[in-house]
């Protein structure tokens, strides 16, 4: 008969291969962070399947945009940490030439998903605007190539587009922030609920533990990140990190949560989103685990 020290449960995470992800997830993945009887294995997906794969209940823990999350919130539950939030800052449309505001909503827009949460605060923006699913890493490229008027932009690309010659018409993140006064939150984690209270507060306090590690390694973390870190120099992506991998990524706070709250009711009432959100945190226990 096998000890129970011998049953091992394997826990499978899916996050996005971007360099602040793999910041996150740093501890976990290098073992730096151990959680006695669980071992963790790690799916880098694109963000879009990862928001599909989580309606089908797919993973244990996933990287979802909050937009998706009215979707899966009959699976999964939002976890208390690991959110990219835009301090004032997020996607953006960019393009060859500047555009009004009001020529902008006119265009034909390359989008990164439709269920990202860059489309849906696109959606808020421009609700009649015309859209285009384009691969994320391919949206600046076909903007280039002249197939795009303009593109939706997320990840490094929000850092790196001014060096193809293109201009920023609209930070969906401070468009957001002037009208709500709120940070714009577009992606956490999410755990399925079927795995139980004892389980799911062990995997939310490790994933934490893992942020805290990194920010507390930042160098060594960043060194394993810049393997994600698609055209950034060290700077570059030390930059985009601080971004999105923060305080607030270790806990979002009371306003953290409320944007999230606002944002998908928002969707709900006009119509973008068709499932109406009820927006569910884990709750962590106070005391050690």
């Amino acid at each position: 008969m096998s000890s129970s020290s011998s049953q091992i449960r394997e826990i499978n995470v899916a996050h996005s291969p971007d360099s602040d992800d793999a910041f996150m997830f740093y501890g976990l993945a290098t073992n730096k962070v151990r959680v006695p009887g669980l071992k963790f294995t790690h799916t880098l997906c694109d963000i879009e399947t990862l928001n599909r794969k989580a309606m089908e209940g797919y993973y244990d823990v996933s990287a979802i945009s909050f937009h998706a999350y009215p979707y899966v919130q009959e699976k999964y539950a939002l976890m208390p940490s690991g959110g990219s939030v835009g301090e004032g800052y997020g996607p953006m449309i960019v393009s060859m030439r500047s555009y009004t505001l009001d020529e902008v909503r006119k265009l034909r827009i390359a989008v990164p998903g439709t269920m990202t949460t860059a489309y849906l605060a696109l959606k808020l923006f421009a609700p009649d605007i015309e859209t285009v699913v384009v691969p994320f890493d391919q949206i600046i490229p076909q903007i280039l190539e002249g197939k795009h008027e303009a593109g939706l932009i997320i990840h490094e690309g929000q850092l790196t587009y001014s060096r193809s010659g293109l201009y920023r018409i609209v930070d969906m993140g401070k468009w957001w922030r002037d009208m709500t006064g709120l940070p714009l939150p577009l992606g956490g984690n999410a755990i399925r609920r079927d795995l139980g209270p004892e389980l799911t507060e062990s995997i939310c306090r490790a994933l934490k533990d893992s942020i805290q590690y990194a920010l507390d390694h930042r160098e060594e973390a960043l060194q394993y990140a810049m393997q994600f870190a698609r055209d950034l120099d060290t700077q570059s992506a030390d930059k985009f990190v601080g971004m999105y991998v923060n305080e607030r990524t270790v806990d979002y706070g009371e306003d953290g949560r409320e944007a999230i709250r606002r944002l998908l009711d928002m969707g709900y009432k006009q119509g973008i989103i068709p499932y109406e959100p009820k927006v569910d945190f884990v709750e962590i226990t106070a005391n050690a685990a």
